[in-house]
């Protein structure tokens, strides 16, 4: 009788034991290659909405100027109309341009393009200062931190997160001395004790 006492209560409490509710953590995203570092690869710099570009077309002044790509990466140049330059490099822009100038246009015309302005960064989590930053040139993930104020406490400065095009990517862990480039999502998690 006792034997069965025992039994029953330990089976009550194994129950019990199933049906709280413990807090469940989300599982960190996972890197490429089983949860180490990226070394993510050297990239041109590609053109996108709110990068702002000075566009010379040589012996042209009149067609020359500076522009601002709107939300869907495109602007309007003088005679040739929009210009889409969204996931363009520099260099392919300028072809573009020149070949757009060409058709009818000018003869043998030579442009050139220089981003004046690129498009800000963002870093999230564990930064003193989280939000939107101008982006430089060769700027690392460490610059972009300090950028940001620096790391809290809290900081698990082994594990920063990168997602590259945008918030539908999925993020990779990085190293501090990886190169950002303009758009990309730094998020810094919480490390914990």
């Amino acid at each position: 009788m006792m034997r069965r006492a025992w039994t029953g209560l330990v089976g009550v409490l194994l129950l019990l034991a199933a049906c709280t509710s413990s807090p469940t953590i989300a599982p960190e995203p996972q890197a490429i290659g089983g949860g180490s570092v990226v070394q993510l690869p050297e990239e041109p710099y590609r053109l996108g909405p709110g990068d702002q570009v000075r566009v010379v077309v040589f012996r042209h002044e009149d067609l020359s100027g500076e522009f601002e790509l709107d939300g869907n990466g495109s602007f309007s140049m003088p005679l040739i109309g929009e210009v889409r330059a969204n996931g363009l490099t520099a260099r392919e822009l300028e072809e573009t341009i020149a070949n757009l100038y060409a058709d009818g246009y000018l003869v043998n015309p030579v442009v050139s393009v220089e981003v004046l302005t690129y498009r800000p960064f963002y870093i999230l989590g564990e930064v003193n200062n989280p939000g939107q930053y101008e982006y430089e040139a060769g700027m690392t993930v460490l610059n972009a931190v300090a950028k940001a104020g620096g790391f809290t406490y809290r900081a698990k400065q082994d594990g920063i997160l990168l997602q590259r095009g945008g918030a539908g990517t999925p993020p990779v862990v990085v190293s501090g001395n990886t190169r950002i480039q303009p758009g990309d999502i730094i998020t810094v998690p919480e490390r914990f004790f």
